[in-house]
């Protein structure tokens, strides 16, 4: 890769183009020679010190920018991918895409944007991976951050009308579970397009489906899935009784009224889990559209919440193993249903007997969840259990 600054620039920069000059010549200088070529034509193998045997596969999310948004996503979004500028930069289009029948194209709307787009991936410590995407436009840039060490974009001065082929490569540190992937243009260089992006290398180890928690705790698991109805009643017990409560709400519902989860969620030991964006039956869905709606659920939570969501409840308890891969994809270790079902009124332990220690315990956000709480924390006494929370038993 060319470490230069990029030459040609127009006259009368606005303030914020000389400091992003000035930082990208610092970059420059620190970062030269750890990057591929910009217009290299083949992606080097992906291999490493954690990749073992392990096939190469392409683990980005909507990669080719083909899949349709989930049902309850918000509008304009774009499936896989968090762009700086929304709907108002950010395009899937059709007009002339690299391959398949649509690319992003980003116009960035002023002077002082350069019209990013982003994604999490998750990757193994101690891993070789490669970057690619096919992009269109001046002065558009492709890299990765988090990745444990410091690695330089790729990027092309301009694709001269057609399409071309950015590619950088990177080793991720000891600790690196995930990586930042970003393309994105320069100030006041205009439109740019990007299909086709790969992050090939090998995919995490599948999320480990599980209905209960392995241990002799006299403890049970109180869990609460969708978000729609949200009560003062169901609010205060939790606040009376210092329940730790895992909660699974959609980013709808979510995004709605935060604050509401933030207060039911505040008791040590309490976190906001992942239930997918849609509430489809994911088990009917492809490998691709199921990491779509569980990445973008991840996203959402964690731009409301400020964590990434490390359990995730499937919708209507249906998975497979996609759904297992596609959870570990989006940074998800334990795929997670539950024993017994107090919502709505109800009371069954899908095993003989009491509840018993380890035991999760299915509710939903409704009416009548201050009532089914009571029944349910009246269970546990029962059997001589007291609530816990997930976050403090699985790791």
């Amino acid at each position: 890769m060319s470490t230069r600054l990029p030459l040609g620039l127009p006259t009368g920069l606005p303030t914020r183009l000389s400091r992003g000059l000035s930082a990208l010549a610092t970059a420059a200088a620190l970062l030269g020679g750890l990057a591929a070529p910009a217009a290299s034509a083949d992606a080097p193998p992906a291999g490493g010190a954690g990749a073992g045997s392990a096939p190469t596969v392409n683990l980005a999310t909507n990669p080719g920018f083909e899949l349709p948004s989930p049902e309850l996503a918000d509008w304009g979004s774009i499936p896989g991918w968090s762009c700086t500028g929304g709907p108002a930069e950010a395009t899937v289009t059709t007009t002339a895409p690299h391959a398949g029948g649509s690319a992003l194209t980003v116009t960035p709307a002023n002077a002082e944007s350069t019209g990013e787009c982003a994604q999490t991936v998750a990757v193994q410590p101690g891993t070789t991976y490669t970057a690619s995407a096919w992009v269109r436009g001046n002065f558009v840039y492709l890299g990765a951050t988090g990745t444990g060490k410091d690695v330089a974009p790729a990027w092309t001065e301009t694709t001269r009308g057609g399409w071309q082929r950015l590619t950088t490569r990177f080793t991720t540190g000891p600790n690196a579970r995930s990586i930042r992937l970003y393309v994105h243009g320069w100030y006041q260089q205009g439109p740019f397009s990007v299909d086709d992006v790969r992050v090939d290398g090998p995919a995490p180890a599948p999320a480990v489906a599980a209905g209960s928690v392995p241990t002799t705790d006299k403890v049970v698991f109180l869990t609460v899935d969708d978000g729609w109805q949200r009560t003062p009643e169901a609010e205060q017990f939790i606040a009376d009784h210092r329940l730790p409560i895992t909660a699974f709400p959609l980013p709808m519902p979510a995004a709605t009224d935060p604050a509401f989860f933030k207060r039911v969620t505040a008791v040590p030991g309490s976190s906001v889990q992942n239930h997918s964006v849609s509430h489809a039956d994911l088990s009917q869905l492809p490998l691709e559209r199921q990491q779509v709606e569980i990445c973008d659920a991840r996203d959402s939570l964690t731009r409301l919440f400020g964590t990434a969501p490390t359990f995730f409840r499937p919708p209507y308890f249906t998975w497979n193993a996609d759904t297992l891969q596609a959870a570990a994809n989006c940074g998800i270790r334990t795929v997670l249903t539950a024993d017994a079902d107090f919502s709505w009124g109800a009371g069954n332990i899908w095993h003989p007997g009491l509840l018993q220690p380890g035991d999760v315990v299915l509710m939903h956000w409704t009416d009548t969840l201050a009532s089914d709480l009571q029944r349910a924390l009246a269970a546990a006494d029962a059997a001589g259990l007291k609530p816990a929370g997930l976050v403090d038993y699985l790791r």
